[in-house]
């Protein structure tokens, strides 16, 4: 299912998340990063338009001063977004220049999509950075949010950031393989479900639960983010970033992960 979805897919929104752009200690894992970019070139070389929402920014911004880690005043933690998101994106703009991609960066925050000037800017700009071979990376512009505008995770910036530029398909790479029927962590006989076509009813017959320690999804944002793709009859792949080179493994089908249609 993944090979012929990735395959068929024009425009493709791969997510980043926290957990799978960091290592354990928080720092930006550079090899990831590297991975990341010879896969989107891959993907590029066959044809294809990509867009990145990526996670990480205040995580990244704890590494670069080691400190601040526990302050969880909003002020500090909008001045760790701020610090991190310098570092990420040169992360970004380094490693993926060695595959001589370009990429640009986009922050966005709840009123961008409730505003119909600002959707319509938005669209605009994605499509000419992608008419120039210059990747989006798309991340919620932490330094300003507070929560009355903030759009809460990146699986829903991600969803939306998708639906708004009328993609395909999401890839939300993460630290679990895809959707399981009860935790792995705490069930060793826990399955993993590898087709979902009917999210209400996988509600009700899987135990949901908690997020990383570093991101702030879990598994009911990635439904609330799969219910609005397939609303638009996009697709949704939910697999592990952790493992090397998951993207062109899924699309030659020797990885899995759980597909939404």
């Amino acid at each position: 299912m993944e090979q012929d979805i990735i395959k068929n897919s024009k425009k493709i929104v791969i997510k980043i998340g926290s957990s799978t752009i960091t290592s354990k200690d928080g720092v930006i894992n550079k090899k990831f990063l590297d991975s990341l970019a010879s896969q989107v070139k891959s993907l590029i070389d066959k044809g294809k338009q990509v867009v990145i929402v990526s996670s990480g920014a205040r995580i990244a911004g704890v590494s670069t001063l080691c400190r601040w880690s526990r302050k969880e005043d909003v002020n500090y933690k909008q001045a760790l977004c701020a610090i991190g998101q310098v570092e990420l994106m040169d992360s970004y703009r380094i490693i993926f220049n060695k595959y001589n991609v370009h990429v640009a960066q986009i922050l966005l925050t709840r009123e961008d999509f409730n505003d119909s000037s600002r959707t319509l800017n938005i669209r605009n700009t994605l499509f000419t950075l992608l008419d120039e071979n210059v990747i989006p990376i798309v991340n919620e512009n932490d330094t300003v949010c507070v929560e009355e505008i903030k759009i809460g995770d990146n699986d829903m910036l991600a969803a939306q950031t998708t639906v708004l530029w009328n993609a395909d398909l999401l890839i939300i790479l993460s630290d679990i393989n895809g959707i399981y029927d009860k935790s792995p962590v705490e069930h060793k006989d826990a399955k993993l479900i590898e087709l979902v076509d009917n999210i209400d009813e996988l509600e009700k017959n899987i135990s949901i639960g908690r997020s990383s320690s570093f991101g702030t999804g879990g598994i009911s944002t990635k439904l609330k983010a799969a219910r609005l793709v397939n609303k638009f009859d996009i697709n949704m792949i939910v697999a592990n970033g952790k493992k090397d080179n998951i993207i062109e493994k899924l699309e030659s089908g020797e990885e899995k992960g759980t597909v939404f249609i």
